[in-house]
């Protein structure tokens, strides 16, 4: 069926693309992994001997992805394109959704040749769809959530006077949020502190750029909606035509690494939930040592630079369902009663078992209440008999019982509600780069 083209009235667009480099001339491909200075600072070596992002798919809503480069092979699968209806791979010149896709998984071509991502055995699941062309981002985090992704990277994000299109785009990260499925969204490349959509919807992850020192990038957007940070600068990527590679800097690039990131730690802690995985991340974040003290949330960092190793490996606390992510207002309703970690499905069937206990409970107090009422009935005829008074005080209704204390029944008592350990204790941070 034909979907009705919808037009987007932006002001203030601002992809997150807009301040990439221009493609340049590399060295030979063992050149090229080298200059991955990300991988080295993420200690990669020791993420993959835990994780490597095995059996996730990540979906790459952008301008098309190369699956045909040599880095890139058999990692890329059938997804769909909105701006023509045809094919996913990209325009001659488009190498921005190839570079955020081999960000996140590409697999190299050799044991230290081509680009290799932060998940190199994750899955990219392409979704054309990028700028003002396709029918809006709402669609297609909708069609990337019932695609199977469980994680989104959308390395764009723009601003609009129209706020119905913003609530679209909004609606849709809740519905992803809603199947437990997590949108990463750049925060933006004005180094200004303006809103940028999806990164400022409720219920997404918003990414800030750091240097290779760890510094936030100047150009970086700044603001609440920061949640984390990643390396955003210089970073070697594939490009969108035959098999060359690129360099490039912004929060397009940061967001493809804390997609990857999520992609490992969901393909390692598959039970936790999308805020959960999140809570790991923000629990393990780093600073840099001159920005130690910093109250965070900052709004520059978030809560600091993703460390993936840490994330893995240390003994974090579960947390709630939604974790640090801010609970859309759709789902505050069905996220006020459910146990930490239970999907929807998961609390239903536990309300369901509480109501049958329940009613078993009822059903056994009310047969011992009448057997115990039998038998003081039995009782106080037989001493009524023995004793040949029919009016006397043994046939009190209370039958001579003392009131012993009374016990609070637990169930009966207000239940308080989980605290939130993002308003009541800053998080353990280290510092960057992170040590092993």
């Amino acid at each position: 069926m034909a979907l009705t083209r919808t037009v987007r009235v932006l002001s203030a667009t601002a992809l997150a693309s807009a301040l990439l480099l221009a493609s340049a001339p590399l060295a030979a491909a063992d050149q090229i992994r080298e200059d991955q200075w990300a991988l080295e600072a993420l200690n990669t070596d020791a993420v993959w001997k835990i994780s490597q992002g095995s059996g996730v798919t990540v979906a790459v809503i952008d301008d098309g992805v190369n699956a045909a480069h040599i880095d890139l092979q058999g990692n890329v699968l059938e997804g769909k394109d909105f701006m023509d209806g045809g094919s996913t791979t990209p325009n001659p010149g488009d190498d921005h959704g190839t570079a955020m896709a081999s960000i996140i998984a590409a697999h190299g071509h050799g044991v230290n040749d081509g680009v290799i991502g932060l998940a190199p055995r994750a899955k990219i699941l392409p979704v054309r769809e990028f700028g003002t062309d396709g029918p809006g981002l709402d669609v297609s985090i909708r069609y990337a959530v019932d695609a199977g992704a469980s994680v989104i990277n959308v390395s764009q994000c723009f601003d609009s006077t129209d706020q119905s299109d913003l609530d679209k785009t909004s609606d849709a990260v809740a519905y992803a949020l809603s199947r437990d499925v997590l949108v990463v969204g750049g925060m933006g490349n004005d180094g200004d502190s303006s809103k940028c959509y999806p990164a400022a919807s409720p219920g997404a992850l918003g990414v800030g750029a750091v240097k290779n020192d760890g510094q936030i990038w100047e150009d970086s957007n700044s603001g609440a909606h920061v949640l984390l940070s990643a390396p955003g600068t210089n970073i070697v990527s594939a490009k969108g035509v035959g098999n060359g590679y690129r360099a490039g800097t912004g929060t397009s690039d940061s967001t493809a690494y804390v997609s990857a990131a999520v992609a490992l730690l969901r393909s390692e802690f598959p039970d936790l939930t999308a805020g959960q995985i999140v809570n790991r991340l923000v629990e393990t974040a780093a600073l840099p040592e001159s920005e130690e003290g910093l109250s965070l949330p900052d709004e520059k960092y978030g809560y600091g630079i993703i460390q993936p190793l840490a994330a893995l490996r240390e003994d974090i606390p579960v947390g709630s369902k939604y974790g640090p992510l801010t609970v859309p207002e759709s789902l505050q309703e069905k996220s006020a009663a459910p146990a930490i970690g239970m999907s929807d499905e998961q609390q239903a069937q536990s309300d369901r078992e509480a109501i049958i206990s329940w009613a078993v409970i009822a059903v056994v107090g009310l047969a011992v209440i009448g057997l115990i009422v039998f038998l003081i009935v039995r009782l106080a005829r037989r001493s009524k008999k023995k004793n040949g008074d029919l009016g006397g005080s043994t046939g009190h209704p209370q039958y001579g019982w003392q009131s012993g204390p009374s016990q609070q029944n637990p169930y009966q008592q207000p239940v308080s509600p989980l605290q939130n350990p993002y308003q009541q204790s800053t998080p353990h941070h280290g510092q960057w780069p992170p040590q092993q």
